[in-house]
């Protein structure tokens, strides 16, 4: 049985992701966002001679992955997954069966109140993941009132970004923003009455800030690269997102690499060569009534699948 990890929950998704990976007793996997390991283990016990690498750059996360996967053919390596092809070299693999990235704040983060990530519990403003570099207090408080915007508009689709930016600046000029309640006192009272009504309003702002800290659609994308180059041809590469803006970047990139001849339609014969690299495995999943009736944060979570047909196009 598996050894229990305070403070991580069910993975999301998980039935939908073994039947998208597929596994293989003899297979070689990459668990990219370990989290708690609940993905990592489901995978890792259905191998034999196999082997699954897990990474994670949370040190937190990386100490409870550990522990969940003593006595299965596991390495848990504290790592960004967009550097997963540097961990995979270290360890003398040139290829895998099947990568998962599970991307997003997981429930620990979320609920550990000194992480900073949540807006309901009163915490210093941080959002590291890897818990070293900058802060979203940084941010906060040195950012100019136009680069907040940016942020809050493009990160977190927030429409009342111009007015919030506004007050934060304002707010600071009196005293630092240092804590969660702090921030979402200010993102609160910079919106209209009736926008509160719709969800927390500080909900867009601070995941607008925590994408911002983590440089986490640059990372995402990178890793989507890293990740297609590691497969080996028939490998299949799974990613759960929880956002649009996440699964936009997935689904693009997912559709390029399906795409093969790219001739204007004019041209009687292909004349470029470009042939599919890769293939759609199903349609995309999302979470059950059941599933949903459990975990209510699997709400917004979609999982998208290719399995490699050959190296990609140059």
């Amino acid at each position: 049985m598996a050894q229990e990890v305070s403070g991580y929950h069910r993975p999301v998704l998980l039935g939908e992701t073994l039947t998208a990976l597929a596994p293989r007793p003899d297979g070689i996997y990459l668990d990219g966002t370990a989290g708690g390991g609940g993905h990592s283990f489901a995978i890792a016990s259905r191998l034999t001679t196999g082997r699954l690498i897990a990474l994670d750059q949370d040190p937190d996360a990386i100490e409870a992955a550990s522990a969940r996967l003593v006595g299965l053919p596991a390495t848990v390596v504290q790592s960004n997954f967009a550097q997963m092809d540097a961990v995979l070299a270290s360890l003398d693999i040139p290829a895998v069966d099947g990568i998962l990235l599970d991307i997003g704040v997981s429930s620990h983060q979320l609920d550990t109140a000194e992480r900073g990530f949540s807006y309901h519990m009163d915490a210093p403003l941080d959002m590291r993941m890897s818990q070293s570099g900058t802060t979203a207090a940084d941010l906060v408080n040195t950012l100019s009132e136009a680069e907040l915007m940016k942020i809050f508009y493009d990160y977190g689709e927030e429409k009342f970004s111009p007015r919030i930016a506004r007050a934060v600046v304002a707010a600071r000029a009196k005293a630092p923003i240092l804590t969660t309640i702090q921030l979402a006192d200010i993102i609160r009272d910079a919106v209209p009455a009736a926008a509160r009504r719709d969800g927390h309003p500080a909900r867009r702002v601070f995941q607008a800030l925590r994408i911002a800290v983590n440089g986490e659609l640059d990372r995402l994308s990178e890793a989507l690269d890293t990740a297609f180059d590691c497969l080996k041809d028939g490998g299949r590469l799974a990613v759960i997102t929880f956002h649009s803006l996440e699964d936009r970047i997935v689904k693009q990139r997912f559709n390029e690499w399906r795409q093969g001849c790219t001739c204007p339609r004019e041209f009687p014969v292909c004349v470029c060569g470009k042939t599919p690299a890769a293939a759609a495995v199903g349609k995309p999943w999302e979470a059950s009534e059941k599933e949903l009736a459990e975990n209510p944060r699997a709400r917004s979570a979609k999982l998208r699948c290719v399995e490699r047909i050959h190296a990609k196009n140059k």
